[in-house]
Parts: structure tokens; sequence; C-alpha cells
């Protein structure tokens, strides 16, 4: 297992099984979240040679001769930050083509390079994609993750553990940056933070469009820490610009594109006609949103709301990071009737099982807070598996059929 500063990447494993059998991989992601750490340690291993496209001269290089950079490249390079060039994308084809080799390339791209013309039609094939996220919990704690397993298991034990109290407005302040974790205190992080999105702003997001309102980027982010967790209303976020609400929207996509934000889905079903279609905004990182609103540990404490807010975030980045490493495909969604009853995350694995899971910032639980779990399961049908509220308490618990309290420390915690 390869370490990342001081913690394991359980990406490594899908990473090393692609390059087996895929003559290119695309490890993609927000910047500084650990990609050309991974890359370079599994590619020192192997012997890949490594160029990074930050590099001024090797970037022109690239865009003033695509074809002749590639053919003169060492039969396994790591290609660092290819959303720079994507005129090379073509070159890279017609050398996979002249030499299908299972492991060829490694490229890391800190924007969804596959939004970039052509990109899909250029590769198709002949690309296997992994997305890497931040830290997750349990690779700070060096836990192998088997929260989900046991969540699509429906086998959640009684059993008692301590409160995490609050260690957990802790780490939902810190995130999972690897830098910002190496910084000593609560400011220190807070200013990488910043510093980070600066950095952003100015250069993949200035690469990725020509946009005249540069400036109203960070406070446009400001404004979507603090939707964070909620149903996405553009004309709040658009209205202390002088912006069209389209162009607010296509900022909120461009931002999306560098893993700044993400947009949940809402998870529907022919059964229920009165469901709410209107996605949830959550920031990329519970840290970065903190930073951006300008709350610590202490202020998270004092601020229930706030806490509940970013809590539910901090969960969904968790689970997922832990889905990202497997090999199956698990969609995420939002829950909410025009009664209001919601749930906060469902995930659906294939086409067959569904699980719900609400966050609660509470140490006690009712079976009130199972009101939108039962209007999920009812929709649902046979393919609800089962739900939990996940709560900052001592007691895991059933509630009945296929209803379960669980402590949150248990996402990094179960075995």
């Amino acid at each position: 297992m390869t370490e990342t500063g001081l913690y394991p990447r359980y990406a490594e494993r899908r990473l090393t099984e692609a390059l087996e059998d895929s003559p290119v991989v695309l490890i993609h992601g927000p910047r500084q979240c650990g990609k050309t750490t991974l890359a370079r340690a599994v590619g020192d291993r192997m012997g890949y040679a490594y160029i990074t496209f930050d590099d001024d001269v090797a970037r022109a290089a690239a865009l003033a001769d695509p074809a002749g950079f590639v053919a003169d490249l060492p039969e396994h390079t790591i290609l660092d930050e290819v959303q720079h060039v994507p005129a090379l994308f073509g070159a890279l084809k017609t050398a996979v083509d002249r030499k299908r080799l299972a492991g060829r390339f490694i490229l890391t791209g800190s924007a969804n390079v596959l939004l970039l013309p052509k990109l899909a039609d250029s590769l198709a094939g002949r690309m296997q994609i992994l997305r890497l996220h931040p830290l997750a919990q349990c690779e700070l704690a060096r836990r192998p993750p088997a929260f989900l397993d046991v969540l699509f298991g429906g086998g959640f034990k009684t059993r008692q553990t301590e409160r995490l109290g609050g260690q957990l407005a802790e780490r939902i302040a810190a995130g999972g940056y690897p830098a910002a974790l190496t910084r000593p205190t609560e400011r220190r992080r807070a200013t990488w933070y910043r510093d980070y999105l600066e950095a952003i702003v100015q250069r993949d997001v200035r690469d990725l469009a020509r946009i005249s309102a540069l400036d109203a980027l960070p406070r446009l982010l400001s404004l979507a820490a603090a939707q964070t967790a909620r149903l996405l209303n553009v004309a709040d976020l658009a209205a202390p610009f002088q912006l069209s609400r389209q162009t607010i929207r296509d900022y909120v996509t461009l931002l999306e594109r560098v893993f700044l934000l993400e947009t949940l889905p809402p998870w529907h079903s022919n059964r229920l006609s009165r469901l709410v279609k209107t996605p949830k905004l959550h920031l990329g990182d519970s840290g970065l949103a903190c930073a951006l609103l300008g709350a610590d540990a202490s202020s998270l404490t004092a601020d229930r709301s706030l806490l509940g807010q970013l809590l539910e975030t901090f969960v969904f980045q968790e689970l997922r990071r832990q889905a990202s490493w497997r090999d199956e495909q698990i969609g995420f969604f939002h829950f909410r009737d025009r009664d209001r009853a919601e749930v906060d995350i469902v995930l659906e694995r294939g086409a067959s099982e569904v699980v719900g899971v609400e966050v609660k910032a509470s140490a006690t639980v009712t079976m009130n807070d199972f009101r939108g779990m039962q209007k999920l399961r009812e929709a649902a049908g046979k393919h609800f598996v089962a739900g939990v509220v996940l709560y900052d308490g001592e007691i895991t618990a059933s509630f009945g059929d296929r209803f379960f309290a669980v402590p949150i420390r248990a996402l990094w915690e179960t075995r």
C-alpha cells in the first residue's frame, strides 16, 4: 500500500489493476489531493518516466508539436496535469493504436478532462478512469473500508462505542487535503485553503474558460459553501452579482469541472410522482467549506445548524471516497418529496439495491428521524436494502424493519 505523506491510499489497488490491461489510465481529481504522489509512487516502482505540464517548457513543446512530443516519450510515462494540453489526446490515441501496450501512459488531471472536446472519442476503449479524492477518514485512521459492505448487507449489529463529541467538529474543519493536514494549527490550515482556492481560480479556471468576472468566483464559492447540503438555488447564488442566472449556472458547472463543487441529483421512482427534482449542492471537501465560511471547530460546535449542514457534506464526501475504491458502480442521490420528507443521501448499487443515509449531529435518534426513510422504502419497494441514521451517539441499534441508528464513527471504524 502506497503512503501519501503519512497515509495509505486505497485507490492504489484499482490503479495497479488498471495498468495490467489498459493502455492509458487517467487519475483525475482536485489539485493537491494526492494524484501525482500516487502516480509517482506506483510509477517509480514500475520504471515510469515523469513529465508535468505545470512546467512551461514541457507544455510549450507539447502544444507546438503534439505528435512529435508523444513519439519521443519513453515506453512507460506519467503525464501530469494533462488538462493543460488537450491537443495531446489525439497524439496519444495514435501512439496507443500503433503499439497497444498495457499500462503505457498514466495521466493525471486536475480538471474533469472528460468534458474537454474530443477526448471521449479520442481515447474511448483505450483508457480507464480513476477518480481520486482528498483523504478519507478511514485512510487517516489507517482502517480498511468496510462500511459500505455492511450497509448494503443490511448487517449492522448492536454494539456500543464512544461519542466523538468535539472531535467530530475538528474532523469536519480539518477536511481531507494532505497538505492542509500537515499544518499545525486551524489558522494555518485555513490560510492554506484560501491560498489554494486563489491558485485554482487564477490558474485552472482561467485555463478552462475565458470569463469576464473571474473575481466573482471566490465570492460565489463562499455563497455555495453557505448552501452546501441544501437544494441548489441559482437565484440565491446570483442575487449579489450583476450577472444572469444562466451565467451563474455556467460558473457552477465550471467549478464542478475543477472538483470544487458537486451537485447531487434527486433519486426518482415511477412509484411516486410528488418527488422534488432539484439537485443538492455539496462542496468538494468540508475543510474547504469551513475555510470559505470562516468556521473552525469551536464555531461549529457553537452553531448547531451550521454543524449539521457541514456534517452532511462531510458524510457525503466520506461515502463518495469509499465508493471510488470499489469495483462496482455506486450511484449517489438525495430523496425529497413535496411533503418535505427527505433522505440526505441515497446510494444505488446496480439496478436492484437501494440504501438510504440520514445524517444528524445530535446524540439521540427517535423513530421520527426515519420518516423520510419510510417514504424511500415505500418508493423503492423490493429494491430497498437498508436505511441508517448516522448520529453522534454511542449505540448501534435496530429501529425495526431494515432501519438502524449508527454512530458516525462507524463510517471509518466498521470492520
